[in-house]
């Protein structure tokens, strides 16, 4: 059977507020769990798993906010995500994580405070050690209410700090029609809805600055991956979490950005996890 086309059941269970978490389950053997990024649903994820499904039972979840999962609601915050992601490893019994990105920085708040996991992976989490970039948010609020969704997308490109130089740069009518032109289709379409949920996790992220010291608490081996072509400023922060983590191996990946757990490239974040989960 083809990798990418593996057949996958899909699941519910309820957080502690009663909000339903979907997820989807593909593969055989021991139990994992991905959690995935800003902007992106379990569809994106699905390459990843069905390499990882080679040798574990993959559940990938719709974090709330995307999919079949509840809304975030008026009380959202991290501590939301750690229950969710607690209620998915209650009820699949997993002792195993990947996470990328927001999705890891859920990953290791869970294990600092609850410790379920044995071992954990992430690719380039969001756990912040610099301030994170805060001003762009009020206009894209403002486009979003204005049903503006590739307006406000393009603050968020110019202004989250994520972006090449050269977008950054672009004034904000020229970036807008770029991106009108350049995102189309189902990735667009899945991306969408997300973006109201994009500005609620990136106001947790930025409330995470200052806290880099309590995740001395996870007491698993974390590997702590990163792209090769991911800024020298961000892979230098991710040496700061490493040696904050007591358990932890930093690894770099040649070639890749930041969505490299994603499409053509996931396979090979894939076979660096499972090197490292299968130890």
């Amino acid at each position: 059977m083809n990798r990418t086309t593996q057949i996958t059941r899909t699941s519910t269970v309820s957080s502690a507020d009663g909000t339903p978490i979907s997820y989807q389950t593909l593969g055989a053997g021991p139990d994992l769990i991905v959690l995935g990024g800003n902007l992106r649903t379990s569809q994106d994820y699905l390459p990843l798993a069905s390499v990882l499904a080679r040798s574990f039972t993959v559940h990938v979840v719709d974090r709330r906010g995307r999919g079949a999962s509840g809304p975030q609601g008026p009380r959202y915050d991290l501590g939301k995500e750690v229950e969710d992601l607690l209620a998915v490893q209650e009820e699949t019994g997993a002792r195993l994580a990947f996470g990328h990105s927001y999705g890891g920085l859920v990953v290791l708040e869970t294990a600092r405070s609850s410790q379920v996991f044995e071992r954990i992976a992430v690719y380039e989490p969001g756990v912040p050690v610099a301030p994170v970039p805060t001003h762009w948010m009020a206009p894209y609020r403002e486009r979003l209410a204005a049903g503006d969704p590739y307006g406000a997308f393009a603050h968020f490109i110019r202004g989250s700090g994520g972006a090449p130089a050269f977008m950054a740069k672009m004034p904000h009518w020229y970036l807008r029609t770029v991106l009108r032109i350049g995102f189309r289709g189902p990735s667009w379409q899945r991306m969408r809805p997300l973006l109201e949920a994009n500005l609620a996790e990136h106001e947790q992220l930025a409330a995470q600055h200052g806290r880099l010291a309590l995740f001395a608490d996870v007491t698993a081996p974390v590997l702590l991956l990163c792209g090769g072509r991911t800024r020298p400023a961000s892979r230098a922060e991710f040496g700061v979490v490493r040696d904050t983590l007591p358990h932890a191996t930093l690894e770099s990946v040649p070639g890749l950005g930041h969505f490299g757990p994603e499409g053509k490239t996931a396979p090979l974040v894939a076979e660096r996890t499972l090197r490292f989960l299968l130890r």
